[in-house]
């Protein structure tokens, strides 16, 4: 591992719950967001820095290759493989933890981890958030943090595809 290797911030669930009580025991606010992050870009930025700020450290889930299938993203999607996908969100500063995911929806991560903050993405309900009932039984918050105008995976990828 070289000085900037931020390959450690990627780790498994069990090791994640652990890491997340060790700082709740230490009287540290832990957020946890999920998504597929199929190509990053500076919405999702923007996204994750103000998700940190609610907190003292932000753990990431992210779906699987075949959960991001089954979710029907789009043809060809995943774009990039699920490894992948976890390192460039590990490399960013204000993701402190990546765990990966295999089901369609987090709510078993977020019941193992026990969050003490919430967060989804703009197009979400409060009541549509997976995981809102485990997060505020322990008196939690759930937040639905608003899009950065203009970005999109989606987008993002009708723009290369109309290009080659």
């Amino acid at each position: 591992m070289t000085a900037c290797s931020t390959s450690h911030k990627v780790i498994e669930q069990e090791a994640g719950a652990r890491w997340v009580k060790d700082l709740q025991d230490g009287g540290q606010k832990v957020v946890f967001t999920n998504g597929c992050f199929d190509l990053l870009h500076p919405g999702h930025v923007a996204y994750l820095e103000e998700a940190r700020s609610l907190g003292d450290a932000l753990i990431v889930g992210v779906n699987t290759d075949a959960s991001l299938t089954r979710l029907c993203k789009g043809p060809g999607r995943p774009l990039t493989p699920e490894a992948d996908r976890a390192r460039v969100l590990a490399a960013c500063a204000c993701v402190d933890r990546v765990v990966l995911f295999g089901e369609d929806t987090p709510l078993a991560l977020i019941t193992l981890l026990q969050p003490d903050v919430l967060v989804k993405g703009g197009d979400y309900q409060l009541d549509q958030i997976v995981g809102r009932e485990v997060v505020l039984a322990r008196g939690g918050q759930v937040l639905a943090l608003p899009f950065v105008p203009g970005y999109s995976t989606s987008t993002l990828i009708d723009r290369i595809r109309s290009r080659s």
